[in-house]
């Protein structure tokens, strides 16, 4: 009876602390998803409009962003958890991130680790990696009540210094992209060069552009910007998954609490029946013996 007790104490302690996690999550979650909801039409529209111009300016202009190369030496900016207790969303991240780095070689082959480049962000990550052979050239933190857009240029300027002194032919960004409370989903965005996966056009053409100044000015200060953009909207994205997950995990710990306080208490009743009921045979097993 005192460890079924004891058991009961226990659980319902660590009951209070995934409620009063998962209210916590629940708060930052709805200003979190408000920043992502209003950031994201802003990133898409830009990696569109950013596509369209550097089709329409054609071969009249070169930029060090946009330039080509053999993808031999790859970069990689890891946005993973900064923290635990989010279920299993640090796991899938990192299984995506690993996943990369075994695809975007040469040809599909696995990335040496002599020829990659990490940007871990968030403390999960950072444990990752350390661990592994891949060397992490740039560590960052996570402001999980709300990343500014200057911790995002931080960490997109390193980046691109790495693509423009020739340290990497490729850059990825590998996040969690927010789509509810329940479901988020690992997702990689090759960010540069930049002109290889940005939207255009559905049909194929380019629209028609007057550039003021010339294209190569005036596409000489978007590119970086479209890129701090980039990282900006994934570090918002991760804030708010994390956020999700949590309060997800943190709600289904307080129920298995819940259940496992209730099956506890129906042990104890029953062990505090069984104690009764041995006591009263006892009881009257040593009345008729003084009756005999």
């Amino acid at each position: 009876m005192r460890q079924i007790r004891a058991r009961i104490r226990v659980a319902k302690n660590i009951q209070q602390i995934t409620k009063a996690m998962k209210m916590v999550a629940a708060a930052r979650l709805k200003r979190a998803q408000d920043r992502v909801q209003a950031a994201r039409p802003y990133a898409d529209r830009m990696r569109s409009v950013m596509g369209s111009l550097s089709r329409a300016g054609g071969g009249d202009f070169s930029h060090p962003l946009l330039e080509v190369r053999e993808p031999v030496k790859v970069g990689i900016i890891a946005i993973t958890a900064d923290r635990g207790l989010c279920g299993s969303y640090a796991a899938n991240i990192l299984k995506k991130v690993a996943e990369v780095l075994r695809t975007v070689g040469p040809d599909g082959t696995p990335v040496a680790p002599e020829n990659a480049r990490v940007l871990a962000v968030g403390r999960k990550g950072q444990t990752f990696f350390r661990r592994r052979d891949y060397p992490v050239v740039g560590e960052y933190g996570m402001n999980m009540t709300g990343a500014s857009f200057a911790e995002a240029q931080e960490i997109a300027r390193h980046a691109q210094r790495l693509y423009t002194e020739g340290e990497i032919d490729v850059l990825y960004v590998v996040y969690t992209r927010f789509l509810s409370a329940l479901t988020q989903k690992p997702t990689v965005v090759q960010v540069l060069p930049m002109g290889a996966e940005a939207d255009g056009p559905a049909d194929g053409a380019s629209e028609d552009y007057l550039f003021e100044p010339d294209a190569e000015a005036l596409l000489g200060a978007m590119l970086p910007r479209s890129v701090d953009t980039l990282v900006y909207q994934a570090l918002l994205e991760s804030i708010a998954s994390e956020h999700g997950a949590r309060m997800t995990a943190m709600s289904s710990a307080t129920d298995n609490a819940g259940k496992m306080i209730s099956n506890l208490t129906l042990s104890a009743n029953r062990a505090r029946q069984a104690m009764i009921t041995k006591e009263i045979a006892e009881i009257v097993g040593g009345a008729d013996a003084l009756r005999g």
